[in-house]
C-alpha cells in the first residue's frame, strides 16, 4: 500500500500501477527524504515542485500535501500518468499538473519563462536508466532551477554518484538499505550589487 504520509492529506491512500511499470518509493525513505527537504527548506510552503519520472505521483502529491504551491508530475508511460492524474484529483490536491512525456522530450525545450522555474525537483528514475541517460536528463534540468534550488536524485546503492552538471553542486548523500538519496544545491546566483556610495557632501 502507497499513502501520503503527512500534511493535509496524510494518511489517503494511492492507486499503484499494477505489474513492474514502476518502483514505488518506500514511505521510509519519502519520510527521511521529506524530513530532509523540510529541515532544509524550513517548510514545502509557497514552493515550486517537479517531480521527473512520476509514476503514482506520490513525491510530487507529498509535496502538495505539505504545503507546496504546485507540482509539475512528469511520467512517459500514458496509463500511469492517468493514475497519478487521477491520484490528485481524488485527494483533492489543487495545483498538480502532469505532464504525459519523456523527461528529455519535457525538460529540453526548457522553462517558458523565469516564473516557470522551480525551487525543488524530485527525480527517481528507474535504476536501470543509464548514467549518462541520467547525466543528460540532469543537464536537461539546470535551466529550470531557481537560484538555490534543491535536486533530489533516487538511486540504487551499487550506483555511482549522480554526475550534477554546471550550476549544480553535490552535497551530501543518505542510504536507506539499497536505496541512496543524493541531493544537489543550484548555485544561488550573482550576489546582489552593492549600494552606490554616497557623494561627499
Amino acid at each position: 500500500m502507497t499513502r501520503i504520509i503527512g500534511g493535509t492529506a496524510g494518511g489517503r491512500r494511492l492507486a499503484t500501477p499494477r505489474g513492474d511499470r514502476t518502483r514505488p518509493t518506500s514511505d521510509r525513505v519519502r519520510e527521511a527524504l521529506f524530513s530532509a527537504v523540510e529541515s532544509w527548506c524550513g517548510s514545502l510552503t509557497g514552493l515550486t515542485v517537479l517531480d521527473l519520472y512520476a509514476g503514482s505521483g506520490a513525491l510530487g502529491l507529498e509535496a502538495l500535501s505539505r504545503g507546496a504551491a504546485s507540482a509539475v508530475l512528469v511520467e512517459r508511460d500514458r496509463r500511469t500518468a492517468a493514475l497519478a492524474a487521477a491520484n490528485a484529483r481524488d485527494l483533492g490536491l489543487a495545483g498538480a499538473r502532469v505532464v504525459t512525456a519523456a523527461v528529455q522530450t519535457a525538460l529540453a525545450p526548457g522553462p517558458p519563462t523565469d516564473d516557470d522555474r522551480v525551487d525543488l525537483v524530485l527525480s527517481d528514475p528507474p535504476y536501470p536508466l543509464g548514467e549518462d541517460d541520467l547525466a543528460t536528463d540532469l543537464r536537461l534540468l539546470a535551466p529550470w532551477l531557481a537560484p538555490g534550488a534543491l535536486v533530489v536524485v533516487e538511486r540504487a546503492r551499487r550506483s555511482p554518484a549522480p554526475r550534477w552538471p554546471s550550476g549544480v553542486e553535490g552535497d551530501r548523500s543518505r542510504r536507506y538499505g539499497e536505496t541512496v538519496l543524493w541531493y544537489g544545491l543550484a548555485a544561488s546566483g550573482p550576489d546582489p550589487d552593492p549600494p552606490a556610495p554616497e557623494e561627499p557632501a
